[in-house]
């Protein structure tokens, strides 16, 4: 046997190795149990794969994003084979590994049921101590049609072959654009053929190789994500490289659903979505109201201390006018439908940017004026399918607190810095403080961008340069840029840590060219100006929601529909408690008293249910005394204070806007 040289790479280190012809990946890390595969020229492998000469090959760890990966969509394999021994007539769908699990498509007579789940739960497990074999095999368009015979939306899959990840989300797992290849999974003894599906891999060596698993729930989904195909089943499962962490993930679920907006906005009667109205339309109650009113009103109150001008534009416009900001075409499924009337077709309005554009446009500017900040809480429509639509973090109807701000080249850097500075501390104020920074940058292999590459760097660089000034990581997404140009995604962290997009920061060079938007310049030329994108909430009603998670629906009093309530002893108390609120509320503060026929101990425990900051409760020694009682959301006591120091010190935690 020939020798065979490798270079073995983990993070900066570099080991040289020789060995024979023939050796695999799995040789080159023995007794590594954690490795799960190798990337080898870039592209991953199963550990079955057979090293060449001089090739770089970097182990995988089961724990890394790529590991996760590999081990969910092992599992799912294991899934549908499972569903294909209990539901022989099971048809195959499509199974990607998706963030924190997987989900595998089926088409079968019935949806399944709760009890199904079990049962397909408990083959799984059978099939994982079986210690199946995972084994690829290449294979010709015309064999794998001949051999799926019986598998119609593979069939549909293979003629895809290439374009399967733009025509299917999650179909680039099964088909790419090079060979085609499918997974047989094998007997541990026998080496007889299981099961076997369509896929690009790799997988784990065996079953045996899965550590732990769950499965969630199932759900109809569309087959492709479009209406207008079949309708099927999809099981969702979880699977981590230990049992501890599948237990901390399904800790964190449940403490993630005690949180859930929906559940708590119904709880507090914060906000609903009517099924008159429709999916993804929502209704603030009055409780509701309140929050939504304090966030505007600081928002507002900030943008104009930075010298934001307030705008206002419709809600309809013609749609010539997305044709020429280049939306409607990047963005006609998100758009809905056009509305005709005068022999024009009208379209809901899906962003603001090209409004803003036209207020720019509707007089002569001047370098004098610039950077011209715009400024609006714009509603918006968007068409949103209904298997995304999710409360208010994903709607149909919703309200942007969108600005562009207008300036020249030579201002862009520091007006970029400056911005970002200003969306970082004002989404700090609301009680979010763990932050990373995501740079979306140009696909150049897509047609979808438009305008030069001069731009698209220059636009790209300056944001970077921001981005580095907050001293915050930076993560690239390649490919995930506007249409228009790049953008800076403000990633943060809730209370249980879970992250959500909040402000995005783009900048335009396309949109200005193609609403020929001018100023006079210093020297008297005209010159086309700089456009930057910021959404800071990115929509009223999502930020409305990450708070509304993020702090349980205990909101900091500044924020929380009702800052105190005032409990009495007894009925005797009452009136020398209005008499407190009537002078709390003089001071802006928002007081309630509960004069119901409730004991007091329930009261207290209503108070507590509805997460109010501050209960005030009066007895007999208090009224004597002049002074009240705190009791806070925590159940600690403060006896004694004097109405007005009580009074003052709802309003200092209110105008610190601190939580308590």
């Amino acid at each position: 046997m020939s020798d065979v040289r490798v270079i073995i790479q983990r993070d900066s280190e570099r080991e040289e190795r020789v060995v024979t012809t023939g050796t695999t990946a799995a040789d080159l890390f023995a007794g590594e149990r954690t490795i799960v595969a190798a990337r080898v020229a870039g592209e991953l492998k199963d550990l079955a794969y057979e090293v060449r000469d001089g090739e770089t090959v970097e182990p995988v760890e089961i724990s890394s994003e790529d590991g996760l990966n590999i081990l969910r969509h092992s599992t799912a394999h294991v899934m549908a084979q499972a569903v294909q021994e209990l539901f022989p007539e099971a048809k195959l769908g499509i199974g990607p590994p998706v963030k924190d699990g997987f989900y595998y498509d089926f088409d079968v007579a019935e949806p399944f049921t709760p009890e199904d789940i079990k049962r397909i739960e408990k083959k799984m497990q059978e099939i994982q101590k079986r210690g199946q074999k995972f084994s690829r095999r290449v294979t010709t368009d015309e064999a794998a049609r001949e051999e799926l015979a019986n598998e119609p939306y593979k069939l549909e899959l293979i003629g895809l072959k290439g374009n399967a990840a733009q025509a299917a989300e999650g179909a680039d797992a099964e088909v790419g654009g090079g060979e085609l290849t499918i997974y047989d999974n094998l007997d541990a003894k026998t080496g007889e053929l299981c099961w076997k599906d369509l896929c690009r891999g790799p997988h784990l060596p065996t079953t045996r190789n899965i550590p732990a698993f769950k499965l969630m729930r199932s759900a109809a989904a569309y087959w492709r994500g479009s209406e207008k195909n079949p309708q099927l089943q999809r099981i969702y499962g979880t699977a981590w490289p230990s049992k501890d962490e599948l237990k901390a993930y399904l800790d964190f679920l449940v403490e993630a659903e005690k949180r859930d907006h929906r559940k708590l906005g119904a709880e507090l009667d914060l906000f609903s979505i009517p099924e008159e109205l429709g999916s993804g339309l929502a209704v603030f109650h009055p409780r509701g109201g309140i929050v939504r009113r304090e966030m505007e009103a600081y928002s507002r109150k900030r943008h104009e201390d930075a010298d934001y001008e307030f705008v206002n534009t419709p809600h309809i416009s013609k749609e010539q006018l997305f044709e020429t900001s280049g939306h409607l075409p990047n963005y006609a499924d998100a758009m809905f439908p056009p509305l005709e009337f005068d022999g024009q077709n009208y379209r809901l309005k899906a962003m603001n940017c090209p409004m803003h554009n036209l207020i720019f446009r509707a007089r002569g500017r001047s370098y004098r004026e610039l950077p011209l900040r715009l400024f609006e809480f714009g509603t918006v429509y968007r068409y949103e399918k209904s298997g995304v639509v999710h409360g208010l973090t994903r709607a149909r109807g919703f309200t942007q607190d969108d600005s562009h701000i207008y300036c020249t080249k030579e201002q862009m850097p520091q007006e970029l810095d400056s911005l970002l500075t200003f969306v970082l501390d004002l989404l700090r104020d609301y009680g979010l403080t763990d932050f990373e920074l995501e740079l979306s940058t140009r696909d150049p292999e897509s047609d979808k961008f438009i305008g030069e590459d001069e731009e698209w760097e220059e636009a790209t660089e300056a944001l970077r340069q921001a981005a580095e000034k907050q001293g915050l990581p930076l993560v690239p997404d390649p490919g995930g840029a506007a249409y228009y140009g790049p953008k800076i995604s403000v990633q943060a962290r809730d209370a249980i840590g879970r992250s959500w997009q909040m402000s995005t920061i783009q900048v335009d060079f396309q949109q200005p060219k193609r609403f020929n938007l001018e100023y006079t310049a210093a020297d008297g030329s005209k010159q086309r100006p700089v456009m930057i994108h910021r959404a800071l909430f990115g929509s009223i009603e999502r930020f409305f929601a990450v708070l509304l998670e993020h702090y349980a629906g205990a909101f900091p009093a500044w924020l929380a529909p009702v800052q105190a309530v005032g409990i009495p002893v007894g009925d005797a108390h009452v009136p020398y408690l209005q008499e407190f609120a009537a002078e709390a509320k003089k001071k802006g503060l928002r007081v309630e008293v509960d004069a119901s026929s409730d004991r007091m101990q329930k009261k207290i425990r209503n108070a507590q249910r509805s997460k109010v900051p501050f209960m005030i409760i009066v007895g007999d020694d208090d009224m004597a005394a002049g002074t009240v009682s705190f009791r806070y959301r925590d159940g600690s006591q403060e006896n004694g204070i004097p109405k007005d120091e009580a009074i003052a010190k709802v309003l200092d935690v209110v105008e610190r806007r601190v939580q308590v």
